[in-house]
């Protein structure tokens, strides 16, 4: 689809878009299979092939400040991805105000029980799922790897997800997040979501392993939320790699996982073939 296709969404500010021309931009050429799995726009699937598939599928979710954004953004990072031979999928979402918590959530999960259902159709192993995002997208690939009270409603093993990889995500909603404002797809503040849609809530000691990025320049209080999600993790016996993108803002964060020869994309690649290995316990390693 694009993006004057679906329902309006609130507008653009200036940064958010030059961010959308950027990297709209950058996908325009970007071989896609497109599906839907719910009756409103926002709730579709778009997958990009891999030429020579090695069975690894990620399933990339946008940021936007669960505000803003399309699954189309996402486009751009499949290419260095593909590359390497991963299947890619994008997950759309409904959006806040007119959305809120845990709409969004469940829209990503229906997105996973969708591609799992269709992507060995195109090279991919649905027993090879990895989740991945940015910002708002982040917070939602870490949630979908750390809940458990998803996957049997959607007739998904518990283990569908085989790792996760947030970049720049929000693992926090309390009063001590950090965050300049209460995020509006938490809904009415007197149902107290903060609690349930915060990953750090469901860090468990039999979760996913997960590679954790930020940018080096990023919003203080998402770098120091990272450095504590990560902490909590290992701290319950996760594998748990970290990578601080070195000289990166919180748009450069996500621009740099579109570098073919970049760090993040060379850690990642590094994290899909090590995931699942015998030898590969509890343990946390930092990458620069």
């Amino acid at each position: 689809m694009r993006p004057e296709q679906y329902p309006p969404q609130e507008p653009f500010t200036t940064i958010g878009a030059a961010y959308h021309a950027r990297i709209l931009g950058a996908a325009a050429d970007v071989a896609t299979v497109e599906w839907q799995h719910g009756a409103d726009p926002y709730q579709s699937v778009a997958l990009y092939p891999a030429a020579n598939p090695r069975g690894d599928v990620v399933a990339l979710i946008h940021g936007g400040g669960w505000t803003n954004g399309y699954k189309e953004w996402m486009a751009f990072m499949a290419p260095a991805l593909t590359a390497l031979g991963v299947t890619v999928a994008s997950l759309g979402y409904r959006l806040a105000p007119l959305h809120t918590w845990p709409a969004g959530f469940d829209d990503v999960a229906d997105g996973i029980a969708a591609l799992v259902a269709r992507v060995a159709d195109h090279g991919g192993d649905p027993k090879r799922l990895f989740v991945c995002g940015h910002s708002a997208g982040g917070h939602l690939a870490a949630l979908l790897a750390l809940r458990t009270d998803w996957q049997a409603a959607r007739g998904l093993p518990a283990d569908v997800i085989r790792g996760a990889m947030p970049i720049s995500g929000t693992y926090w909603f309390g009063a001590d997040s950090g965050l300049s404002m209460r995020p509006r797809f938490l809904g009415d503040p007197a149902l107290g979501n903060e609690t349930a849609a915060s990953p750090l809530t469901w860090v468990r000691a039999e979760a996913p392993p997960f590679l954790v990025s930020w940018g080096g320049a990023d919003f203080p209080h998402l770098r120091a939320q990272a450095q504590r999600f990560c902490a909590e993790l290992a701290q319950a016996g996760t594998r748990v790699e970290t990578l601080e993108l070195a000289g990166a803002d919180h748009l450069g964060a996500s621009y740099a996982s579109a570098e073919a020869d970049g760090s993040w994309v060379q850690a990642a690649d590094a994290f899909l073939r090590t995931t699942g290995s015998p030898d590969n316990g509890p343990q946390s390693t930092h990458r620069e």
